[in-house]
């Protein structure tokens, strides 16, 4: 779909409610192509986190004079939406993940795992979101298994605990948490 500010296009992995607009949604996974420098689309009391997938990165210049630069080894960068930012890109287009929770409504979290080591994630709340981006993924929550491919997503609901394990040494997934606040 193309961006709000038609700059580019996403690929909404979810969104809730299902089907909501770029103005009604709680909350937003998605990903996106950035192919030129420009500015973010604004979100007003929205919050978001951005984590580069593919490419050398990009430079977040806050009209504030907050700059700040991500790659693929940097942590995801939290930061409201309805902040003025422009993207440079470092060297050529990236890919990117990106997280999006209505102010007062949800809060979000966001981190990669990489590695084979096996983790466990606990879900007190709300919703665990994972993205796999690189490597086969495992992922066992009570008596059930989930093997995640590289572009696939699992949807899980608390609370309790869930294993995750790669395939490969060069895996990567993303954990989001989703709370509701009301």
């Amino acid at each position: 779909m193309p961006w709000k500010n038609g700059g580019g296009t996403t690929t909404e992995i979810a969104v809730h409610p299902p089907g909501a607009s770029l103005d009604a949604f709680d909350w937003r996974i998605s990903m996106a192509h950035v192919g030129g420098d420009g500015p973010f689309s604004s979100f007003p009391g929205i919050d978001r986190t951005l984590a580069v997938l593919r490419g050398d990165g990009i430079r977040l210049a806050f009209d504030d004079g907050e700059a700040i630069t991500l790659d693929r080894q940097t942590k995801p960068f939290a930061f409201a939406a309805d902040r003025a930012v422009a993207g440079q890109l470092v060297a050529g287009p990236i890919d990117d993940l990106n997280v999006m929770s209505r102010r007062g409504s949800w809060t979000h979290a966001m981190r990669r795992i990489t590695g084979a080591s096996p983790q466990a994630v606990r879900i007190d709340a709300g919703l665990l979101v994972l993205v796999a981006h690189a490597g086969g993924w495992t992922a066992r929550a009570a008596s059930r298994t989930e093997a995640l491919a590289p572009g696939d997503s699992a949807l899980l609901e608390g609370p309790g605990t869930v294993e995750l394990s790669a395939a490969e040494a060069d895996g990567e997934l993303f954990v989001i948490s989703l709370l509701p606040l009301a």
